[in-house]
């Protein structure tokens, strides 16, 4: 399941990304980890990384949707989330322009203003990257709060006023999609602006890094009618729907990451020896080890079914509005504790300046804190939990989504509302598929939380306790994420030992929740009895866990080093 640039191949029929990749990886290992480190530590833009994308068209390529670009252009989530894990597995910083970039261009490929589509896949062509100017200093992504205003003018145009902040790519931006809200109306309105223009000022980069996520200022800027995406509620809809889209790549930028770090740790810990013995040759090691990779594998196998809902959702089926804020929420905290479980491995090894582990401890904590909090991302994935377990809908068993076409609906979804309406398959009948040990016990647990909603629900006082909630929620975060862990089990032929270590630490998991809602000060003593009862023991069986670590673990030392 773990990428590896030394023997990287996908297995499909798609030659043109197949190529991508494969130049891609060719870019980075010639440019070598030492010098990627010092980019990194000398605060270089990626100049060169830009160049090359526009030589190869790489953005132009993954990012036109089918009929703006040549026959090989089109949105497909696959391609894009394979592309994710790349660059986060070489480096944040690559990545991040890169995402910044579909932000940027979401509200776009949803507006019908042809004109700026077609600016659009002319920039792509020509290299150039694209901003999202969203959040602002005051309020965040706080978009009801907005403070960038559209006046509108008596011949018919407009100027803009307002500050952004926190955007990424703002520096060098043709075409910045801008939030706003019209002056008279107070309708929302989501406009272009660019960076060249004199009305348009780059305050400063406001983080200490690679990579440049401005404050930008538009004073008296000139917006024509031609300038303008989207107006009233259509504005709303693209700039939410365009998150709704973007979070889920930062999972796989997190996965990437993961992947190269796990990489230096296997290596360093088993060539090691302390006290006469291999490092990897101490239990608690092994046990460490054994526990990352399976939060690693299970990461990629949430991320990439996740991307099948993406790729068959419709009007009539909008499952994935839960499935992507669990792999942005979940993934990446997952990715901490990852990175955190080899630390404690590697020590201080983990600091020094010529590995690439010392930049994943400082970016893979930028993740979880990006398109919505970890807590934002909660409150909106408890908005589907009453539907999830209380009222299941029939669908058709879906299959692995690697078909070569565009994914349109995304750029057609309509209104943003009615979150409380989305139906899901009933994921009893997924849990039940699955006849291992610590399936089972995990099982328990998911009951347990469902006789807790049922008979001891949050009380309108505990519904407005925001703490009290998102322990709630991490429990029923864990459920979906165990869900879609078993689907792509049987997609991808995971072994059931590896399958039953990871929901080892699913039990695990659930327990740590259940004792944080337990230990709440406005839980009452049912719901307390209820969450001692879900602390549960995962199934211990030696033999299974020293499989994984043999056939699973252990084998991935040496099978990968970053050229120098």
């Amino acid at each position: 399941m773990l990428l590896n640039p030394t023997n990287y191949a996908l297995k499909h029929d798609d030659k043109r990304f197949q190529e991508i990749i494969e130049k891609t990886i060719d870019f980075f290992e010639k440019k070598g980890l030492q010098k990627v480190k010092d980019d990194d530590r000398q605060r270089i833009w990626y100049a060169d990384f830009l160049e090359f994308v526009k030589k190869e068209q790489i953005f132009s390529t993954l990012l036109t949707p089918a009929g703006y670009g040549d026959e090989n252009c089109r949105w497909d989530t696959w391609r894009i989330a394979h592309y994710n894990e790349i660059l986060g597995f070489y480096g944040l910083a690559y990545w991040y322009t890169w995402q910044v970039s579909i932000l940027g261009l979401g509200p776009i490929w949803m507006s019908d203003n042809e004109t700026l589509k077609q600016q659009a896949a002319t920039l792509l062509q020509e290299g150039e990257v694209f901003a999202f100017g969203l959040s602002e200093k005051n309020h965040g992504a706080d978009i009801y709060s907005t403070e960038m205003t559209l006046t509108p003018l008596d011949d018919g145009s407009y100027r803009a006023n307002g500050s952004k902040y926190y955007i990424g790519n703002g520096n060098t931006a043709k075409m910045v999609s801008t939030f706003g809200k019209m002056s008279d109306t107070g309708d929302y309105v989501v406009f272009i602006a660019n960076y060249l223009h004199k009305q348009y000022t780059c305050v400063k980069n406001v983080v200490n890094s690679q990579s440049y996520v401005a404050e930008y200022t538009l004073s008296d800027y000139p917006v024509s009618e031609e300038d303008i995406l989207e107006k009233g509620e259509a504005a709303w809809n693209a700039v939410l729907n365009t998150v709704n889209i973007g979070k889920y790549n930062l999972g796989w930028a997190s996965i990437g990451m993961s992947t190269h770090a796990f990489y230096e740790a296997i290596n360093h810990a088993s060539h090691r020896q302390l006290y006469g013995m291999h490092v990897t040759d101490f239990p608690h090691v092994k046990h460490m080890f054994v526990d990352a990779y399976s939060r690693l594998v299970a990461m990629k196998l949430v991320a990439l079914r996740a991307a099948d809902y993406m790729r068959a959702a419709s009007l009539e089926d909008k499952r994935y509005l839960l499935y992507n804020p669990v792999v942005k929420m979940k993934v990446t905290t997952q990715g901490e504790a990852v990175i955190d479980l080899l630390w404690d491995v590697i020590a201080a090894k983990g600091f020094e300046k010529d590995t690439f582990f010392d930049m994943v401890t400082r970016d893979i904590r930028a993740l979880p804190k990006l398109e919505g909090t970890v807590h934002v991302n909660i409150a909106l994935i408890l908005k589907f939990m009453a539907n999830y377990f209380f009222k299941p809908a029939d669908y058709n068993e879906l299959e692995r989504r690697k078909d070569t076409v565009n994914d349109d609906f995304l750029f057609k979804q309509g209104p943003a509302r009615g979150l409380g309406k989305i139906q899901f398959h009933d994921y009893k009948a997924v849990y039940s598929s699955i006849d291992i040990p610590n399936v089972k016990v995990f099982r328990k647990q998911i009951r347990l939380l469902k006789i807790l909603l049922l008979l001891s629900r949050p009380t309108p006082k505990q519904q407005k306790d925001v703490d009290f909630l998102m322990a709630v929620g991490e429990l029923f975060t864990l459920v979906v994420y165990g869900q879609l862990i078993i689907e792509n089990a049987r997609i991808y032929q995971i072994e059931d030992d590896l399958l039953d270590q990871i929901f080892d630490f699913m039990v695990r998991d659930f327990s740590k929740f259940a004792l944080q809602l337990y230990s709440k000060p406005s839980s009452n003593r049912r719901q307390q009895r209820l969450c001692l009862m879900m602390i549960k023991k995962p199934a211990v069986n030696t033999m299974r866990f020293s499989r994984v670590w043999e056939q699973h673990v252990f084998s991935q030392k040496d099978q990968y080093i970053m050229s120098d």
